[in-house]
């Protein structure tokens, strides 16, 4: 980066000194060149053209003043301040930093996936030389803004704005790890505001529909053992395929619990669950083995999903995060308060499970009419 003083001229025969700091230069979407600076205003100002002696020692003073807080920044620059923390760590270009990010999700399918889209449009607003000592507030805001305005989808089309708020934050979330990991002094990712989360459509089973699902034959056993459970439950996809027995507590009062870290927040969690839940689960095998062996991520377990419910009834577009959402629909009908909910959830925010209260209210303003008017004489 580099630092130097410079003047503009005023209508009132003056100069106004600032520094510029000077960051080198990137390319937006379209391919034009940027460049990255950053200004101080040193609120000084000297005479375009001094006439009397008065004016000139005033001017002699002003630019000497100007040249000692220009050294003074510059000492700053070398000594760690302005976002370098660590000369080595910070020329070390984001993007890369971002993709060993991004390989680190590998073992969770939808995780890496979006991790992978975030980095394709990283791409085309970042430049791939572009290092950590020139990440500031205003890199940050230039990409919060090609996500709101530039970024478009395979269709041409803008970003939902779920989309916005899914690759913004993967990119806060990248900012955050930088500067746990001392790539940055501050951390810019607390200073910008997200996008807000559109509420996106739920489906969910009924009581009803689970039961017909639990009748009815699934081509694969473990995904119907897998998805019940999960309905149950309350578990992920991610925190149902990588459980372990190790993690599956059988207390002598016939109370069974798992404890577990989940893989969406990292967050350690226990969980009581039921005696059919544990029913499902089977019986124990060595603690490194997986609850529901040869359950994995494919089209062919997705495809079987929808023919399940095809089989039972089901005409609702179910995938097997939909048991998540049945599960939380479930306990709200049943008279668990929201908080409760939200804890069994694993959710970081009560506003996320909020969203499942208002299904169940609609569900409620909808019974209210379902009793046939009353021809009062």
């Amino acid at each position: 980066m580099n630092i130097t003083l410079k003047k503009k001229k005023l209508q009132n025969g003056r100069y106004s000194l600032f520094l510029e700091y000077y960051k080198g230069s990137t390319q937006n979407s379209e391919g034009k060149r940027i460049h990255l600076r950053d200004f101080e205003y040193l609120k000084l100002y000297p005479h375009q053209e001094p006439k009397t002696a008065a004016e000139k020692k005033e001017n002699k003073e002003i630019y000497t003043y100007s040249e000692q807080i220009l050294s003074i920044r510059k000492a700053e620059y070398f000594q760690g301040k302005f976002d370098i923390k660590n000369t080595t760590k910070s020329k070390k270009p984001f993007l890369d930093f971002f993709t060993e990010k991004t390989e680190e999700k590998i073992d969770s399918p939808k995780n890496y996936g979006n991790w992978t889209a975030t980095l394709i449009h990283l791409k085309k607003c970042i430049s791939a030389n572009l290092t950590f000592d020139e990440v500031d507030e205003n890199f940050v805001k230039r990409v919060r803004l090609y996500f709101d305005k530039e970024a478009r989808t395979k269709s041409d089309t803008p970003l939902s704005l779920n989309s916005k708020y899914s690759y913004f934050n993967k990119f806060k979330a990248c900012l955050r790890a930088a500067f746990d990991e001392g790539y940055l002094s501050i951390n810019y990712a607390s200073k910008i505001k997200s996008f807000e989360q559109a509420e996106s459509q739920r489906e969910y089973l009924t009581h009803q529909e689970l039961q017909s699902l639990a009748n009815t034959p699934c081509k694969y056993e473990v995904l119907k053992r897998a998805f019940i459970a999960s309905a149950l439950s309350g578990l992920r996809w991610s925190d149902i395929n990588t459980l372990v027995w190790s993690e599956v507590r059988d207390e002598d009062n016939g109370v069974s619990k798992i404890n577990f870290r989940q893989e969406k927040t990292d967050g350690v969690e226990y969980l009581y669950i039921s005696k059919q839940i544990r029913e499902l689960f089977g019986e124990r095998q060595a603690p490194p083995e997986r609850v529901f062996k040869g359950l994995k991520y494919s089209a062919v377990y997705n495809n079987e999903i929808v023919r399940w419910c095809n089989r039972a009834g089901i005409s609702k577009h179910i995938t097997f995060h939909s048991a998540r959402h049945t599960n939380a629909v479930l306990l709200l009908e049943n008279g668990a308060d929201i908080y409760t909910v939200s804890k069994r959830l694993g959710h970081r925010e009560i506003r996320t499970t909020a969203i499942y209260a208002k299904i169940v209210d609609a569900k409620m303003k909808e019974a209210a009419n379902l009793i046939p008017e009353i021809k009062l004489i």
